[in-house]
């Protein structure tokens, strides 16, 4: 079978390991933090610098999704997706050697801007290769597999890390396996390059509405969903004295339903539309969030966990093909690395909206406000759902 062609089983394993390249730049060092912090103890601020260590990339995403949309419509895909992937091995692997927090610090913001381009590259080729009822399917299983290896790279993380702290950054090497594979089976796209010196009203445009409403969902997605990492050890040792280990396997059963429901991604599209994809998603994780709050016990909560996993799988797989299905494909690459500085923003702000919020009314119940807002969300798309579907319409 032909490795420039869409449909090979080589490009298709591609371009889902790649996008567990995302996952990877933040769940892999995670079981590292606390060795980190008793080596570097004797640094000034070292309990905060070494929280940044972690999630420094998230910020640095956010910046660079812009600039990488840009890049990925006027270089291309492929050749963005080589530099992100030889950058992130350099950068990933970098505190392997460093003895500077400072120094380890701008590893990992670099490694945040590697992971802008190989998201938007590697999500813009998706779109790309495939489309409709085949795209939705597709993105579906990358948003399972980006879930799926957060799973096994912390559970790889946290079983070398306590041989040493710093063996996990080794394993941003595998990025380099990868690129490997995307040199030999990811080919460029037929696409039309937008020219420069049209006048404007020969240039496509984008929706903008729509793109801020896609957009504003992305980012209180992230904003909420990263109660669940940030939140959760904390609320679960003063509900049940829970370890670090039970802590992380509840964490890790949340991840795998929502790998699940991403799976089923293509199954529900056939049936609902964005919208109402959006008004079940979130009606769903409310009720996760609600029973969280609300929990007596360890078991409890993990099937709080579970349920609102199951809810958070379908939203971004509905995010990337709802925009994906609307933006022209010279601009595709913009408005997909537009969404992927919502979601790391809001993946970056999450403990700063939530913090003040669970210092004023404790952890359970953010977690049971936090479910309301779900909930009132879900049912403002619900009972809006046909003025917004005419809004948006308008706005194409």
């Amino acid at each position: 079978m032909s490795l420039t062609n869409s449909n090979s089983l080589p490009l298709k394993a591609t371009l889902l390991l790649t996008s567990t390249l995302t996952v990877m730049s933040g769940a892999t060092i995670a079981p590292s933090l606390p060795a980190m912090q008793e080596y570097f103890a004797d640094v000034s601020n070292s309990a905060l610098l070494v929280r940044l260590v972690l999630t420094i990339p998230a910020l640095f995403i956010a910046i660079g999704g812009m600039f990488a949309g840009q890049l990925v419509d006027r270089l291309g895909r492929k050749p963005l997706l080589i530099g992100s992937a030889l950058l992130y091995g350099i950068a990933g692997s970098s505190g392997f050697i460093l003895n500077s927090l400072g120094a380890i610090l701008v590893g990992r913001a670099l490694l945040g801007l590697s992971v802008a381009g190989i998201m938007t590259g590697v999500t813009t080729l998706i779109a790309d290769y495939y489309t409709g009822q085949t795209r939705a399917n597709f993105m579906g299983l990358q948003a399972a597999f980006m879930g799926l290896g957060g799973v096994v790279f912390l559970s790889v993380g946290g079983l070398i890390a306590d041989l040493n702290w710093r063996f996990p950054f080794l394993i941003y090497l595998s990025a380099w396996a990868i690129l490997i594979a995307i040199a030999v089976t990811i080919y460029e796209p037929e696409r039309k390059i937008l020219n420069q010196t049209s006048s404007s009203a020969n240039q496509p445009s984008m929706p903008i509405g729509v793109l801020a409403m896609i957009y504003g969902v992305a980012w209180f997605y992230m904003v909420v969903f990263y109660l669940i990492p940030v939140q959760l050890p904390f609320y679960l040792q003063n509900l049940s004295n829970a370890s670090a280990s039970a802590s992380g396997l509840a964490i890790a059963a949340s991840t795998l339903a929502s790998a699940i429901a991403s799976l089923r991604y293509g199954f529900v599209k056939r049936r609902l539309g964005f919208i109402s994809i959006i008004v079940l998603a979130f009606g769903v994780a409310a009720v996760g969030y609600l029973i969280i709050g609300i929990a007596g016990s360890y078991n409890m909560v993990l099937i709080g966990l579970i349920i609102a996993g199951l809810g958070f799988g379908l939203l971004m797989p509905n995010l990337n093909v709802w925009l994906s299905s609307i933006i022209p494909d010279v601009l595709r690459g913009r408005a997909l690395g537009g969404l992927t500085t919502f979601f790391f923003l809001g993946q970056f702000l999450s403990p700063l909206v939530s913090q003040p919020i669970t210092n004023g009314i404790g952890l359970a119940n953010t977690y049971s406000f936090t479910g309301v807002c779900l909930l009132v969300v879900a049912i403002a798309f619900l009972a809006l759902r046909k003025q917004i579907n005419s809004f948006c319409q308008n706005c194409y």
